[in-house]
């Protein structure tokens, strides 16, 4: 009883929520937009990115912690930033696999692929810069952007000529002040809501012909693209066109982080000034091992790959067969989304498919714009055929 009146006690005099964040919270709550966190569930899987089973894998998760123990690198901590006490040995060691696995001269490890988004993008572009950036980039990306001293403009979805006609009013902006700013490029090979790609060989021919940086986040695009899923822009080879690379590691490689592929200037100009990599402790030891052994298991997995590959392949056939072709975005990636607009009408779909046994999420707006509302299908190569064929069933049914 007494340890009940103390809780009730502590109710009462805790602040409360400010009422005008009790407003916002209320107004998410009538748009059916409000968002919860969820349960853990035994459904099948077409919800997470871990498009390779790497997340899962027993053989990652043995072969990291032979290595600590063989390395005699028995902690659990990184200590400290990595600029002070947390640059242990693992991490030059994965950073120069990684860098040669992706062909750059050099490759600088975040402890996320926010934190990565954010560093280079709020560090790298000066005042008076310009960053053009595909409307459907990621939050990350533009959450840099905000914090950078740049001047940011947003070209519509994979229209490079748009992008063109905001390219020369950067350059009409930058003769009239008779300034030498950089104009950076931004998209990526794989977008997180759409799964749709961009033409990155005309984009390149653009950004070429303007003589800008260009700049792409490959979150969705390792270990689905490439014979080593290498990703987007090594399958097509045009990796030396790219300023910088930002890849992550919790979607196709299973763990957690990210690198940024460029130059060895590039490296040592973040490791000066990027704030997200300076001002935190750096990834443990067991987390910077993960990595290395991800992408040695990477490095030697094609067939994981080619079945992921083929999975897309029978979900694109599916599609049609079922007559659900229209509803989906155009994409040949492991994200395929169905669009259905209204919160509360994707919500209810997709509350029918998990209770039918399949994991599939709804994409609510805000998240989206509104009337752009989805269900989102990630594939993987553990997907079988009859679970794509039963799960399109399953929606063609609920529609």
């Amino acid at each position: 009883r007494i340890v009940f009146l103390k809780k009730s006690l502590f109710l009462l005099t805790m602040k409360q929520l400010p009422k005008s964040l009790e407003q916002k919270l209320a107004a998410r709550q009538e748009q059916n937009a409000l968002r919860k966190l969820p349960l853990a569930n035994q459904l099948i899987d077409f919800a997470s990115n871990d498009y390779l089973g790497f997340a899962k894998s027993e053989a990652i998760f043995t072969a990291t912690h032979q290595y600590l123990v063989n390395h005699n690198c028995i902690i659990n901590g990184a200590t400290g930033s990595r600029l002070l006490s947390g640059n242990h040995t693992l991490y030059p060691t994965t950073e120069t696999f990684v860098a040669a696995f992706h062909q750059a001269p050099s490759a600088l490890l975040f402890n996320s692929g926010y934190d990565a988004n954010v560093g280079f993008f709020s560090a790298v572009p000066q005042k008076g810069d310009f960053i053009l950036f595909d409307e459907l980039c990621h939050a990350s990306i533009r959450d840099g952007i905000q914090l950078s001293y740049a001047k940011g403009y947003k070209f519509k979805h994979n229209d490079f000529e748009d992008l063109e006609l905001l390219i020369e009013r950067c350059h009409t902006e930058r003769s009239r002040g008779n300034l030498h700013n950089e104009i950076y490029i931004v998209t990526e090979s794989v977008f997180s809501m759409d799964g749709d790609c961009p033409n990155l060989e005309e984009l390149v021919q653009v950004t070429t012909k303007y003589n800008c940086y260009l700049v792409i986040d490959e979150a969705h695009a390792l270990g689905v693209f490439g014979e080593k899923g290498e990703g987007l822009v090594q399958f097509l080879g045009l990796q030396e066109h790219f300023f910088v690379r930002i890849v992550t590691f919790g979607k196709g490689l299973g763990c957690h982080g990210a690198v940024v592929l460029g130059s060895e200037a590039l490296s040592s100009y973040l490791v000066n000034f990027a704030r997200s990599f300076i001002y935190t402790t750096g990834l443990s030891p067991h987390s910077v091992a993960t990595i290395l052994n991800a992408y040695q298991e990477l490095d030697t997995k094609a067939a994981a790959i080619g079945e992921l590959k083929e999975r897309i392949n029978f979900f694109n056939q599916e599609k049609s067969r079922f007559s659900l072709k229209p509803l989906f975005v155009r994409s040949k990636s492991a994200i395929q989304s169905a669009i259905i607009p209204g919160n509360a009408n994707v919500k209810a779909i997709a509350k029918q498919l998990q209770d039918k046994g399949f994991d599939v999420k709804p994409i609510l707006s805000p998240t989206v714009p509104a009337g752009q509302e989805r269900l989102r299908f990630c594939l993987h190569s553990y997907n079988t055929e009859a679970q794509i064929s039963e799960v399109l069933y399953a929606l063609s049914s609920c529609l």
